[in-house]
């Protein structure tokens, strides 16, 4: 991954059944979840609502990519779009409706395999694997759920996507309609977050540090003040164009962390050895 495409647009697809289905069963209705027993993860489709965002946030596309006569250096459109192999990735992206777009469905773009925890109604998930979830609260970034996939390990499968931008799609705009943990994955490998950092992102209760349906990651290699073009991504504007009002971060310079031996000790000196 030595360089990406002067901008990458990475969004998360719509509401799904699956998304639905957890949140009203954390509210104690099980009922939407149960119906999802016995179905694979990549057969969810998107919920009514999904839908809508999934076409609020292709209209905002359109706008911002194809009809903004401000911002002419950016260019016009994609000139790739990529989707995950899964049905609710590829439902989002057809509903952006963008002009002349040609997908291409990629299998690493999928959704992190979460195992034996897929899909179970919040009760049960809590009853069978109640330990194992603790666990992830203590190391968010390297747990694997129980025959399952960790993040670190859904990285190695964004990097081979990665590789892929930078022999093919250097000069270019491209577009990805993928998941929730997916797109944490491709943020840890452009931004190098450290494991720290991701779990300090992970237990945060913040909302601005969630990564919600539909919301849009525009990376650029294009200094977004000035126009000059840069050999790295070192910028990232985050939006959310189906809430309302719309929230956006604005343009962001990237701080790609690196560390002094007293830094590494420090953040070594957080954890409380039991064996001396």
């Amino acid at each position: 991954m030595d360089m990406l495409p002067v901008n990458l647009v990475v969004i998360r697809h719509a509401e799904s059944e699956s998304n639905a289905a957890k949140r009203r069963s954390k509210k104690g209705d099980n009922e939407a979840a149960n119906k999802l027993r016995g179905r694979h993860t990549a057969s969810f489709r998107l919920t009514d609502r999904g839908k809508e965002q999934a076409r609020v946030t292709g209209e905002w596309l359109r706008k911002e990519f194809y009809g903004n006569e401000i911002q002419r250096w950016r260019g016009w459109g994609f000139d790739r779009c990529y989707t995950s192999d899964y049905l609710r990735a590829m439902e989002t992206g057809g509903l952006f409706q963008l002009p002349n777009a040609r997908w291409h469905c990629d299998m690493y773009l999928t959704e992190r395999d979460w195992g034996d925890i897929h899909a179970l109604p919040e009760d049960e998930r809590q009853a069978k694997f109640g330990e194992a979830l603790r666990m992830k609260e203590q190391e968010p970034f390297f747990w694997r759920p129980p025959n399952g996939q960790s993040l670190a390990e859904k990285c190695l499968h964004v990097d081979r996507v990665l590789d892929t931008l930078d022999r093919e799609c250097r000069d270019m705009s491209v577009l990805m309609a993928c998941h929730g943990e997916t797109t944490w994955a491709i943020r840890v490998r452009i931004e190098r977050i450290s494991q720290q950092r991701f779990r300090d992102l992970h237990l945060s209760k913040d909302p601005d540090d969630r990564i919600k349906n539909c919301q849009v990651l525009h990376y650029t290699r294009r200094n977004p003040f000035t126009g000059e073009l840069a050999p790295r991504a070192n910028w990232l504007r985050m939006v959310r164009p189906a809430e309302n009002p719309v929230w956006d971060t604005g343009w962001q310079t990237i701080e790609r962390p690196k560390y002094s031996n007293d830094d590494l000790l420090r953040l070594v000196e957080t954890v409380t050895p039991d064996v001396t």
